[in-house]
């Protein structure tokens, strides 16, 4: 069996097949999921990845031994897993290594409802049971019930946000031969959109490029195919669609921090005066926009267990993150790349104006984006930019370092799973921007030196 200290995260498994995680350990794990959850009956889905199908497999082994009934969606995105949870009321599991490379998988696990699973809500016990089986093989088994979602699936996300009666636009999606390509014919079919599609056949070998659009280089065909048809927009999404980027008609990437604050004046609209969650490295325009259309913006810590968890404190209606995961209370507080792109189309749709003019009105800040510092002393970096802005900004210490000035602000935190510092910067022009990012940096390089 495989290591299951190290493939349990904080907030999923995820490891290299088989060394770190083999059928034996899915076996193993589906047995403990019933037993901490208590599940009589189980939701499963599975990504492309040609290890997904015999995990999945063996994960459900595990559970129905334990006696629970099982429903088999197959192929799916993590959102479909969650809508899978969400509307048939039952634990889930998606066995999926998200963007990582070919060689890994994992699994995200969900309470009934799409509530998340992590490390303090049930993951750790669910390792530790897994590590010593200790339940009574039922006889007879669960039941084994294979379902199609894929069709409530789209017509749940087509209910959400009425796309039928926006204008006809010329759409590139980018699925990286991940689960896009499964779940976006799905969602679009009949609309008035003329999709150019590029990599949607499913190969978790990923043999075009990494399906993680949060690296430049993975957006560059997309760039192209966008020009080169004269699109309106481009979306491109990670390997299990749970995110999705946007590029506008230029070419041009728009910052997630941007997509937050459009999708929430629209979440606002359809209900005023509700509470937005973002985290601390979205820019500050989003909870100004937020403001000015009269919600209420709350801020947390980078990590979805965070974000969830406040949506459901707070009852929020949406959440967004620099990562370009967007969290909806209309989906049961989970996050789906593929609604968030619905709504930028109905944005887009509704109205004559390029993309570039419509998210303009959203973009108000210059930003670093994220730079990662080896450091291996990294309290000694931390103390050291602490000192040095010390008459300068407010400090706060809700993740990591965060100091704001007049018209800027810096945020350096500490990496949960490397030796690393992550800094994000953004200020109201390029030049300051640059001024405080290349000062943090010049202090943290001489900790690392």
């Amino acid at each position: 069996m495989g290591d299951l200290a190290k493939i349990f995260k904080a907030y999923d498994v995820r490891g290299v097949v088989p060394d770190e995680l083999d059928e034996p350990t899915a076996e193993a794990v589906g047995a403990a999921f019933v037993e901490v959850t208590g599940a009589e009956s189980v939701v499963v889905a599975h990504d492309m990845r040609e290890s997904s199908v015999p995990l999945a497999d063996a994960f459900i082994r595990g559970a129905r031994a334990r006696g629970a009934d099982v429903v088999h969606a197959g192929l799916g995105s993590t959102d479909l897993l969650y809508y899978a949870s969400g509307s048939l009321g039952l634990p889930g599991v998606m066995f999926t290594a998200s963007h990582n490379p070919a060689r890994y998988n994992g699994m995200k696990m969900c309470r009934a409802g799409a509530v998340p699973i992590g490390g303090d809500t049930g993951l750790n016990e669910i390792r530790d049971r897994a590590a010593e089986p200790s339940g009574v093989t039922r006889e007879p088994p669960g039941s084994l019930i294979e379902k199609d979602l894929l069709p409530g699936y789209a017509q749940h996300l087509r209910t959400l946000v009425d796309l039928s009666g926006i204008r006809p636009l010329k759409v590139v999606v980018d699925a990286g031969n991940g689960m896009g390509g499964h779940t976006v014919p799905a969602v679009f079919e009949g609309l008035p959109i003329e999709l150019t599609a590029l990599y949607f056949e499913l190969d978790g070998n990923f043999p075009n490029h990494e399906a993680n659009p949060i690296e430049p280089q993975n957006l560059v065909d997309l760039q192209r195919a966008v020009l080169d048809t004269g699109a309106d927009l481009g979306l491109a999404f990670d390997g299990d669609a749970d995110r999705c980027w946007v590029i506008d008609e230029r070419g041009e990437s728009i910052s997630p921090s941007v997509i937050t604050a459009l999708v929430a004046a629209r979440e606002l609209a359809k209900y005023p005066g509700a509470t937005i969650i973002h985290n601390l490295i979205t820019s500050l325009g989003v909870p100004e926009i937020v403001r000015e259309h009269g919600g209420v913006p709350v801020r947390t810590r980078v990590g979805h267990s965070f974000i969830k968890a406040e949506m459901a404190r707070t009852g929020a209606v949406f959440g967004g993150e620099h990562s370009a995961h967007y969290y909806f209370r209309d989906f049961w507080f989970a996050d789906s790349g593929l609604l968030a792109a619905m709504h930028v189309l109905a944005a887009l749709g509704e109205q004559d104006r390029p993309l570039s003019q419509v998210v303009s009105a959203y973009s108000r800040y210059r930003a670093s984006g994220e730079l990662n510092s080896a450091v291996a002393d990294q309290g000694e970096a931390l103390r050291r930019v602490r000192e040095a802005f010390a008459d300068r900004g407010d400090f706060d210490e809700l993740d990591g370092l965060t100091v704001t000035g007049p018209d800027w602000w810096f945020n350096l935190r500490a990496s949960n799973t490397e030796p690393l510092l992550r800094l994000n910067a953004e200020a109201a022009d390029d030049g300051k921007m640059t001024a405080i990012k290349d000062e943090v940096l010049a202090i943290v390089g001489k900790v690392s030196e």
